[in-house]
């Protein structure tokens, strides 16, 4: 089996090196908190609710990639696919706290979930206050009724744009914007498909392997197992299933109105992409829903996992007027 190659330095140092290009493709609007490997954006000193993520390096752009105009404020940067430590979490919500409380908001995992904890009962100790709302779109990983227990994927990047254009430009307080970050995550669905696995830095073989005429149908972002494995079938059936179950867990009704992303999970190409996105269109087309913008691209990787992702978000008549507000981060620019 031929070994899995990288183009890195010093394994040990990826985070840090990840930082540094941060800072440097944010041209002076994104800035390094280097010994607690972390970013934040340039603020405008208006006193609003700053927006504070964090998750393990490796699903870029997701999640550092979104601070910015637009988007959220700081992130703390933890190592490939592991949780930032709750000192990163801390430092990074220094940097940008206006005194109106602090929004952390991340995916839905163990670890994430016990440190931005820790962190929050530090920072109370300080007499910041932080609220927490944690991304569980992914489908495959629990039933409906235990929503609480999903993963939190791709569409995370929905709920970075929709909460950082509240509290930049529309001036959200701290519950007004914990409670449309909530909103929204319970009007988004994710279900994403691997065709190969993906390697560690560190590592010499990939994670997980499939056969040649086979694909995993739910799968993790980190290779948590999927819904089933399956042979490959061809592309318009592949996303026809994919729409079926989105529209099943919601569900997505005729004359809703959505936001799609299309998310290449790392080593898909572009050609691919928009086969399967020409697909999407028919198939939400032929159920009489209604698109009001896609995004296709990287935007929640998983190294060089080839696969994508679908998430759509379903709107109301706030979360399109935020929408729509201006986002111009290294993750997302429109």
């Amino acid at each position: 089996m031929q070994k899995p190659k990288k183009i890195f330095n010093n394994t040990d140092n990826i985070r840090s090196e990840i930082m540094e290009g941060l800072v440097y493709a944010g041209r002076g609007k994104i800035h390094a908190l280097p010994e607690y490997c972390a970013v934040y954006r340039t603020l405008a000193q208006n006193g609003q609710t700053v927006i504070v993520s964090g998750g393990g390096s490796g699903h870029e752009p997701t999640f550092a990639g979104f601070v910015g105009e637009g988007g959220i404020d700081a992130c703390a940067l933890g190592e490939v696919f592991t949780s930032p430590s709750p000192d990163q979490i801390i430092e990074a919500s220094r940097a940008v706290h206006q005194g109106n409380g602090v929004l952390f908001l991340y995916g839905n995992y163990s670890g994430d979930g016990m440190n931005f904890d820790i962190a929050a009962e530090i920072l109370a100790e300080e007499g910041i206050e932080c609220r927490t709302v944690r991304a569980t779109d992914d489908i495959a990983s629990a039933p409906p009724e235990r929503m609480s227990d999903r993963r939190g994927v791709g569409g995370l990047a929905f709920l970075y744009k929709l909460t950082g254009a509240a509290a930049q430009f529309e001036h959200y307080a701290l519950p007004e914007l914990e409670a449309l970050a909530n909103k929204a995550n319970h009007n988004t669905r994710t279900i994403g498909v691997a065709l190969s696995g993906c390697a560690l830095p560190q590592a010499d073989a990939f994670n997980f392997t499939l056969a040649d005429n086979e694909i995993e149908l739910g799968i993790g972002i980190h290779g948590e197992p999927g819904l089933c494995r399956i042979p490959m079938p061809q592309s318009d059936e592949l996303v026809e299933m994919m729409i079926e179950r989105l529209c099943n867990d919601l569900p997505f009704a005729k004359g809703d109105s959505v936001c799609v992303s299309v998310n290449n999970l790392g080593a898909l190409s572009n050609t691919e992409l928009m086969v399967v996105t020409r697909k999407v269109g028919m198939a939400l087309t032929a159920r009489g829903i209604k698109t009001y913008d896609v995004q296709v691209g990287h935007f929640c990787t998983s190294l060089e996992m080839s696969g994508f992702s679908l998430s759509m978000l379903r709107l109301d008549d706030e979360m399109q007027r935020l929408y729509d507000h201006p986002i111009r981060t290294l993750g997302w620019r429109n």
